[in-house]
């Protein structure tokens, strides 16, 4: 087997935790023979992790692409807005690219992207990593096989998880429109696997959505800017933070305590919690995206699609009901338990989906998986997130914010991919 070799750029979370963690624990089929990050502690960290030489270890992307090409492919992994400029300098510069969604917050940033890697013919793979999930594929193969005939509609809910919410899209990176609206950064993958699912390209969005809670007209009598700045509802307020990041998220997801600091004793929370943004309260911050939305679908074949993300929920999952003309599927991503009901025999059949180990049930694992078997050639690998397909998911997503800002108005597809 061929060892694949990949440039990361761009050291954060995913970078880190999904990717580099996979090439550790499969050093036979890839590793990372350069790492570009501004913040010289996760380079010299991730550096150290990989046995990266100093040669190979860059403060800028720039400078990294501006070396002659040293590995197979590049691993694309900034904030939303520095997706773009890596992405094409690489295709330019040959590497292969794997892409973290969204492409680009931009329209044409995402076509031109699509339109690159076709002209270079190299690959592009966006990390739609539903498509290569364990439990999506089980419904898939269903639909496929007319397990419940003709699908007419799909009603699906992205459960984000207040605490998720909380972190990512009111405190974190992603909690301000101008950087990607939360439709896009949060939700293309659901775009993404609806199309999949309906085995068509969509025709029509709608949506309606809004800030409804994160913000001051909400914040509780008193509440400092802070909550380490002794705030009194800490026993009450289910986002006080040195709780939250100590007990609630640290048990479920450690992975956002390294998005704090890499000093990840208590000792250490608590300073960057003092003196970072993960420390704000909820409701002092200048977040304004929004913390629910419902966006509906309808697809050239006929199915119409119902989709609900929404940050007040207890648990990050996802949740699915197909319905068919012979029969129903309803599936829940986080227990990896797929339900078939058949009208006809009146039966119901409970499948379990067995995850694979790492983020999103397995399917980040499944990705890379697929991706460096496609960079090897190997024999009937395809890439099933290919910058012109994801462009489809990401257009989706756009058309939805567009709808949504506009109170609810239908958006054409067609028509709008290809406004200026």
């Amino acid at each position: 087997m061929k060892k694949i070799t990949a440039l990361l750029i761009g050291a954060g979370q995913r970078g880190t935790n999904a990717y580099g963690a996979y090439a550790l624990r499969h050093p036979d089929e890839l590793s990372f023979a350069g790492v570009a990050e501004p913040r010289r502690d996760r380079r010299e960290a991730f550096a150290h992790a990989h046995n990266i030489p100093d040669e190979f270890q860059f403060a800028d992307w720039r400078e990294a692409l501006s070396h002659s090409r040293f590995a197979d492919c590049a691993f694309v992994c900034t904030q939303d807005r520095e997706h773009f400029a890596p992405a094409m300098a690489a295709l330019d510069r040959g590497y292969h690219v794997l892409c973290e969604k969204p492409m680009s917050p931009e329209k044409n940033d995402i076509l031109a992207l699509a339109d690159e890697a076709e002209r270079t013919g190299l690959t592009l793979s966006v990390c739609h990593v539903l498509r290569y999930s364990p439990f999506f594929t089980a419904i898939k193969h269903l639909l496929d096989n007319r397990a419940i005939g003709q699908l007419v509609c799909i009603e699906h809910l992205e459960s984000v998880g207040y605490w998720h919410a909380a972190h990512s899209y009111v405190r974190g990176n992603w909690r301000k429109s101008e950087v990607s609206p939360m439709i896009l950064a949060k939700s293309c993958h659901d775009t993404d696997i609806l199309q999949w699912l309906a085995g068509s390209e969509c025709e029509c969005v709608t949506s309606f959505g809004s800030l409804a809670h994160f913000n001051a007209a909400h914040a509780p009598e008193g509440a400092p800017a802070r909550c380490t700045d002794g705030c009194k509802h800490q026993s009450t307020c289910p986002y006080y933070a040195p709780r939250f990041y100590l007990h609630h998220v640290n048990a479920r997801s450690g992975g956002f305590i390294s998005v704090l600091t890499l000093d990840q004793t208590p000792e250490g929370v608590m300073k960057a919690l003092r003196e970072g943004p993960y420390g704000r309260c909820v409701y002092r911050c200048d977040n304004d995206v929004v913390d629910h939305q419902t966006v509906q679908l309808r697809f050239q074949n006929g199915v119409h699609a119902s989709f609900v993300m929404s940050a007040f929920t207890k648990y990050n999952e996802r949740v699915i009901n197909l319905m068919g003309s012979r029969g129903q599927i309803r599936g829940n991503m986080d227990k990896n338990m797929v339900e078939l009901w058949d009208f006809a025999t009146g039966s119901h059949t409970t499948i379990r989906v067995d995850p694979l180990a790492g983020e999103h049930n397995g399917s980040d694992d499944a990705m890379l998986s697929a991706f460096t078997a496609l960079l090897r050639g190997e024999q009937g690998t395809e890439n099933k997130t290919g910058a012109r397909l994801s462009a489809k998911s990401h257009l989706v997503a756009l058309a939805a914010e567009k709808s949504r800002l506009m109170g609810g108005m239908p958006v054409d597809m067609a028509a709008f991919a290809h406004e200026q």
